[in-house]
Order: C-alpha cells, then structure tokens, then sequence
C-alpha cells in the first residue's frame, strides 16, 4: 500500500502484465461495465442540455493555459490575498517536503486523530502513510474513499475510489471495520453506517486536512465541490483546516471560476451543478476554523510545464470523464495503472509527474490506451491526450537508448529501407514465413514475434510482393 514518490504504488507491475491478471477477474469487469455505462450516459443527457458546451469547453482550455503561461504571476497573487485574510501559505516542492509540513501542523495541535476531505493531491504525496509514521490517524470521510480506507485497499477510479466494489463487498467491508454494522447491503443502511461511524469523528476532530478543486487568485478563495456534505462538516467544524493543492489548480477570478462550475458537474457526476460547493477565503473570526494553512505543491508540475505538448495536462480538473470513456480502463480498472490517477489522464500525468521514463512501470503507462480519441472528445477542457500518449511513448523510447532489440530492429529496417536492394531481397526472405501458414493466417512467429501472435493472427506473406508482379504484368509489357 506505500507510495514510492510521487504518484506511483510500491510493487506495481507494468500495466501490461496488471491488465492481464486484471481481465481474469469477470466480477470487476462487471462492476465497471456497469458503472461506467451509467456515468457516461448520465453525463451524455446534460451535457445535451447546453447549446454552448463546446463554447465552455473552449473557454476552460484558454483558461487553464493563461494560468500555465503565467503560474508565477497568479501563484504570488493567491500568497498575498490568503495571508491578507489570514491564512498562512507553505511552498512544497516535493511529496516529503509536503507531508513533512503537514505532519508538523498537526502536532503543533496536539491532535493524534485528523478528519479528511477526498483529495487526490494527499494521495498523490502517499500523506495518510506519512501521517501513520508519524503517530497521526487520518480518517477519510468521503464515503468511497472511507470503503477503501476500512478494506485496505487502493483507489481505481478518480471520483469514484470503491468503484470496483459492489454492495455486498461493501458490506462485508463495513462488517469488518465499523464497530456497528450496516443492516443490510442497501444503499440506505450502507450510508447509514458510514454515518454514524463519521459523526463521532466530525464532532471530535481538532484538525481537518482537505485538497482543493480550484483556487481564486484575486481574492484567495479555496473551493472544495463534493456531493455528500462531509466536505462541508471538516472544512467548518474543527479549528484547525489544512489545504493540500497542486500549484496548477488556479483560476485567475471569479468571473473564470464560473466556467468550471459549469463544467466540473456535468462531467464528473453527471449533474446541473455541485449538491455542496465550499467555498472559504482565509479565516473568518466566529465563523469555522480558526487557523488556515495552505500549502502550494509542485512534486513535478514544473518539470511537467517546461514540456511543450505534456504540459496540456495539467489543465485536468480531475473529472474522470475520460476514465468512463474508456475501453481499455472499463476492462481493467484503475488498480491496474498502479498510480494514484488511473485512466487516460494517469496514462499522461503520472510519468511526467514521477519525472523518470527510465522506471519500467511509469514508461509502461502511455502504452495502456487503443488511441480511440473518446478521451478527447469528452474532456471538459480539452486535453488532447491521445495527442501526450504518443509524445510519452517517443519519450519512453528514447529512454531505452540505442541498444536495446527495438532499437536495434528499428536501425537495421532503416537499412534495409534506406536501399532498393536491400529492400527487395528483405521481401524475398519474408516470403518464406508463409510457410508457417494455417488457412491464409500465422497463428504463431517464432523468436522475437511470438509476442505479436500471443494476442493476435499476422496475415500470411503472399508469394509474390507487389514490385515483382508490377514488373512482370506492367514494365515488361511496356
């Protein structure tokens, strides 16, 4: 369950051989079959409802890159307007330092025991673990997120963390981890537990630790969006709230921030708008927590932003439309990307942020989509992932260098190309694998292309190639 730094699980195998064992468990693949059919056709029926979606869409894209083109600018106007409210900014430039902060905060309130809001950036820098080393419980209160806390498990999808899970999984996690169990497998006595098992939490908490869906640069505003009001309860009742939040998660104004919340509810949840939107400027005397601590994270993102045609993804604004969309990710879930963001925008964030192509596992995840484009087509702001894909790829194999058998068999087919001879005779000796034919198809090469048939036929090389049937019916009779 640890987290090697920043976004990837220790042990995880390369996607390849995580999808394979993922595709044997038919009960999974049922789960998701079910729930992202759902979602996306949800998500379909309200975003048929506005004439202007795709004049949204464009709007959040030129957003999101203004803040990239001028991070620094809006990052040092949120610092000055949070600390005009008084709220205290921190800088982490990696997970350690960032879980380092946090950890200090919480013991300078004594507390042993912290409540948290769903939050993919904590999860990102492994916090909860480092919160455990330290001798800080941290409970998560989101009902999905609390599934996967009580059964010990990993999250496989970005809004929805239990996803893989059915009700009667559920349950019997519940049984397991709650001191009351749910009646039943209902969805009612299922939230019913989660409730009373949270609300002697809420009410007893002296720190909350939460993430952050946006951040208004003009006024210092954070904005937490969530649909079950546990959100609501750890960003108001403690005294003390902790903002985790990726340093890309501004918006310049109010007037901006409009067009996300437009945006973030039909794609992600598949609603009109958020059924809670928090939002908080600072600390205000009488009213919630009495101390606000904020602390920015870079853990790769400014490595990510130097790159021309990676860097688009960091407009995510973590919607997980794309993950519904999915062929390759409905059939094997999140668990098998092995990264804290699964999915197509795993496949594109996690290696940039891990900032390591030479890690067989980050290189494996560009691999992990059909390049269907569905991902593209749904993304409230525009990602061109399949457009990453490729480029990480590239990168994955300029990484291997020049001597490895791909890139060895790329050098001598630029050879062999690289001269009309060559080229004939290569055709010639390829002929001869139609040897290895059953009815017009190989069934399996052998060395090296073995592992082209373990998934899939290769036609049979016909007897004659193209340029010596030109030859012979055309130039001779000319």
């Amino acid at each position: 369950m640890g987290v090697r730094n920043p976004v990837t699980w220790l042990g995880s195998p390369v996607f390849p051989k995580a999808a394979h064992e993922a595709l044997a468990d038919t009960q999974l693949r049922r789960n998701l079959r079910k729930a992202t059919t759902t979602i996306r056709t949800k998500r379909a029926g309200v975003v048929a409802e506005l004439d202007d979606w795709e004049r949204l869409r464009q709007a959040g894209e030129a957003i999101k890159d203004d803040v990239l083109a001028n991070l620094d600018t809006y990052l040092v106007r949120l610092e000055k307007a949070v600390t005009a409210r008084g709220g205290v900014v921190h800088w982490a430039r990696d997970a350690e330092e960032a879980n380092r902060i946090v950890l200090d905060l919480v013991r300078a309130e004594g507390a042993d025991e912290v409540v948290k809001v769903k939050s993919m950036a904590t999860a990102e820098i492994g916090l909860n673990e480092a919160l455990e080393a330290g001798g800080v419980r941290a409970v998560e209160t989101d009902l999905a997120e609390l599934i996967v806390q009580l059964g010990d498990d990993r999250p496989s999808h970005i809004l929805v963390p239990a996803i893989h899970r059915n009700r009667a999984e559920i349950r019997d996690v519940f049984r397991r981890g709650m001191a009351e169990e749910p009646a039943s497998d209902e969805p009612r006595d299922l939230a019913e537990a989660a409730r009373r098992h949270l609300r002697r939490k809420f009410l007893s908490a002296k720190v909350a630790i939460s993430g952050a869906n946006f951040a208004v640069a003009d006024t210092g505003s954070i904005v937490v969006v969530e649909s079950e009001g546990n959100g609501r309860m750890c960003l108001t009742l403690p005294e003390t709230l902790i903002t985790v939040m990726g340093i890309e998660k501004l918006v310049p104004s109010w007037q901006d921030l409009e067009v996300f919340l437009q945006l973030l509810p039909r794609s992600s949840t598949a609603e009109r708008m958020n059924p809670y939107t928090s939002v908080w400027s600072g600390v205000t005397p009488g009213d919630g927590p009495r101390r606000f601590h904020l602390v920015l994270l870079d853990n790769g993102r400014t490595a990510t932003l130097a790159d021309q045609v990676g860097r688009q993804a960091l407009r995510c604004i973590r919607c997980s439309a794309c993950l519904n969309v999915c062929p390759v990710y409905e059939r094997t879930g999140g668990q098998a990307y092995g990264s804290v963001y699964p999915g197509p925008i795993g496949a594109i964030l996690a290696p940039q942020l891990a900032g390591d192509m030479h890690d067989e596992q980050a290189a494996s995840l560009p691999y992990a989509s059909s390049l269907c484009g569905a991902c593209y087509e749904v993304c409230p702001v525009r990602i061109n992932i399949p457009e990453v894909l490729t480029h990480l790829r590239a990168e994955a194999v300029r990484a291997k260098g020049k001597r490895t058998p791909e890139a060895i068999a790329m050098a001598a087919a630029a050879w062999v190309f690289a001269d009309p001879k060559r080229y004939e005779a290569a055709q010639k000796a390829g002929s001869l694998s139609r040897l290895l034919a059953r009815d017009g198809r190989i069934k399996r090469l052998p060395g090296p292309g073995a592992k082209w048939t373990d998934s899939r036929d290769a036609p049979a090389v016909p007897k004659e190639s193209f340029r010596a049937w030109w030859r012979k019916n055309h130039v001779q009779r000319s």
